[in-house]
């Protein structure tokens, strides 16, 4: 017994000391990464950045352009210090930082250069066409460097004086598309049901699951939004360019045409049709632009400044300052219920962020940037009863609407004083849908059954492995039908319209920004720093106010780490392998459609949804 006890005894000793070996390994790891960070920050590499006159800004925008990052600036800050590839750029660092830099006498010159930037919408793109506008109006040069150009990478280089395009070096432009995968027929052969509810002809993001095709309705509301996007791209570039509108069009429909003549040589194709001015080498560029300003230090050629590392050292805010505020609130992502991280807009997550502003007696009025699809009705509504107590709290709200404010996004909308959009931004999509797949056939296939007893006609009819009963189709149709209405009689009373008028313009069709204004949807087309100044003219605030975002806020831990690493970057930048340009690879796209028809987790969730995302 005695040897048993001390054989047990020596094996749970034997345990706790690989646990607590476990746990010291760890917390020395990490006590060790957050020494190295405090390093970072105290250590100087011997290249403190000052800047200096005749410096050149750097714009080359990595990853996808967001209004507000995904996650936490912890999780932000982290993935800037361990991984090689940014994934996301914040637009308002881009327009802020051309806009210092065209009242900074030591800014001589702006570079753009996109190779980096993957994704961008056309609203965000036009933003960055006002303040680059700004910079212009200045007096400074602009040029953009590229190795190969995607449509959206262009059409950020065509704000430049000049594009300077690498000999071997490509411009494609191919137009808007919107494609999408069909699964019907497929679910068919997997025989599960696919239970669609829905009001408005043109509400079509369900389609894929009950149709194998685009139906008639939804091609023809489709074709005309994206024909005003891609006009209005067009004559953007054409502005920019000064390349006749009609030739611009001519050639991109023609481009093999075109391309033949020059035998196959893309970079002289785009020179010949005056979508780029000369044809140089990275380092011949390098090296050209240190001639017109000055010589960089080390291997960078000219001397030259990033924008993230520019706006550090330019951040003169006075966070004392008591001044009336105007205070930038950005809503970007899917809308849906509870707690929510930045990336997706949590119905509780931004009414507590609207009370608080309500609270605020600095806080005079509060501009909304939305950039969303839409979600869930029911999570749409809370959040524009809370910007309505907001207005009943004295506070002037104004919408701004980015690249996309369609569905609920357009639902949260209503509540504002005013509403702005940019011509190019997609919105409207006022319509509802539910959907509910059953997998009862495909469960059976396998030898799974269900069986068994509930107390009320409707107990127990609401499960995915049984079919669904027409009781509850009727339900949940009316449910649909019942939203819809409140929607449409939303609308009808915040834009002055009748119910008639506004089913007109609904039924789940997408519309442009522009398009959107010429039917009453919207008030006014323009971008963001318009309508900023008029929350402050119809606050009454004049010029004496201070435009401000609402930052996520931290625990003191993150804050400490965040401050960190804001220090060490400033020293350190990460780098970046890859052209970009690619999204969503194809088999992402799908895992994210069945994911989305995956959601319905046994309840039906009515929702004010768009999907209308363009290529």
């Amino acid at each position: 017994m005695t040897a048993q006890r001390s054989l047990f005894s020596r094996f749970i000793l034997g345990i706790w000391r690989f646990i607590n070996g476990a746990r010291i390994l760890v917390l020395n790891l990490v006590f060790l990464f957050i020494l190295y960070l405090v390093l970072m920050t105290f250590v100087d590499s011997g290249e403190t950045l000052i800047i200096q006159p005749d410096t050149a800004l750097i714009l080359q925008p990595y990853g996808d352009v967001v209004e507000q990052y995904s996650g936490t600036p912890l999780d932000y800050a982290l993935q800037q210090a361990t991984e090689m590839s940014p994934t996301e750029t914040r637009l308002r660092d881009l327009t802020e930082a051309v806009r210092r830099a065209a009242d900074d006498s030591r800014i001589s010159r702006l570079v753009i250069d996109p190779t980096y930037l993957s994704r961008i919408g056309l609203a965000s793109l036009f933003e960055l066409e006002a303040a680059i506008a700004y910079f212009k109006d200045s007096g400074k040069p602009v040029v953009a460097l590229a190795d190969n150009l995607g449509q959206q990478q262009y059409f950020l280089a065509a704000m430049a004086d000049e594009i300077w395009l690498n000999p071997k070096g490509m411009v494609w432009i191919d137009g808007f598309s919107a494609y999408r995968q069909f699964y019907h027929e497929g679910l068919e052969k997997l025989e599960v049901e696919v239970n669609l509810f829905r009001v408005g002809k043109f509400k079509s993001a369900m389609e894929p699951f009950i149709r194998d095709d685009m139906s008639p309705e939804a091609r023809e509301a489709n074709l005309y939004w994206i024909g005003s996007l891609w006009q209005q791209y067009l004559e953007a570039i054409s502005r920019q360019r000064g390349v006749p509108l009609e030739n611009l069009s001519d050639e991109i429909n023609h481009f093999a045409e075109g391309l033949d003549r020059v035998d196959g040589d893309f970079a002289r194709f785009a020179l010949d049709l005056g979508l780029v001015d000369k044809l140089v080498s990275r380092p011949e560029a390098n090296l050209e632009l240190e001639s017109l300003g000055a010589p960089g230090e080390g291997s960078e050629g000219f001397r030259q400044i990033e924008f993230e590392h520019y706006l550090a050292l330019t951040d003169m805010q006075n966070r004392a300052d008591k001044s009336p505020k105007v205070v930038i609130l950005v809503a970007e992502g899917e809308i849906v219920r509870g707690q929510q991280p930045q990336g997706s807009i949590g119905a509780a997550t931004l009414s507590a962020k609207l009370r608080s502003l309500a609270e605020d007696k600095n806080t005079r009025a509060v501009v909304l940037r939305i950039d969303s699809p839409g979600g869930d009705a029911f999570a749409s509504e809370k959040i524009r009863r809370e910007i309505q107590a907001l207005r009943e709290m004295g506070k002037t709200v104004v919408v701004s609407m980015g690249d996309v404010a369609a569905s609920g996004g357009y639902w949260i909308s209503m509540a504002a004083d005013e509403v702005w959009a940019s011509p190019s931004t997609i919105t409207g999509s006022i319509g509802v849908f539910g959907i509910l797949p059953t997998f009862s056939k495909p469960l059976a296939k396998l030898g799974i059954h269900t069986d068994g007893v509930g107390t009320t006609e409707l107990a127990g009819k609401l499960r995915l492995d049984r079919p669904l009963d027409p009781d509850l189709k009727q339900i949940f149709q009316h449910a649909t039908e019942r939203t819809y209405d409140d929607f449409i009689k939303l609308v009808a009373e915040s834009r002055n319209m009748s119910p008639a008028a506004v089913n007109e313009v609904a039924q789940g069709r997408v519309w442009s920004g522009s398009q959107a204004k010429d039917r009453g949807l919207i008030d006014q087309a323009g971008t963001l720093q318009q309508a900023v100044d008029a929350a402050a003219r119809i606050a009454g605030l004049g010029s004496a106010y201070q435009a401000v975002y609402d930052e996520w806020e931290m625990s003191a831990f993150e804050s400490f780490l965040f401050d960190m690493l804001g220090s060490a970057m400033i020293h350190f930048k990460p780098g970046i392998s890859g052209l970009g340009g690619l999204h969503n690879t194809l088999l992402e796209n799908i895992l994210s459609d069945l994911d989305m028809l995956a959601r319905s987790n046994e309840s039906l969730t009515v929702a004010a949804y768009c999907l209308c995302d363009v290529e």
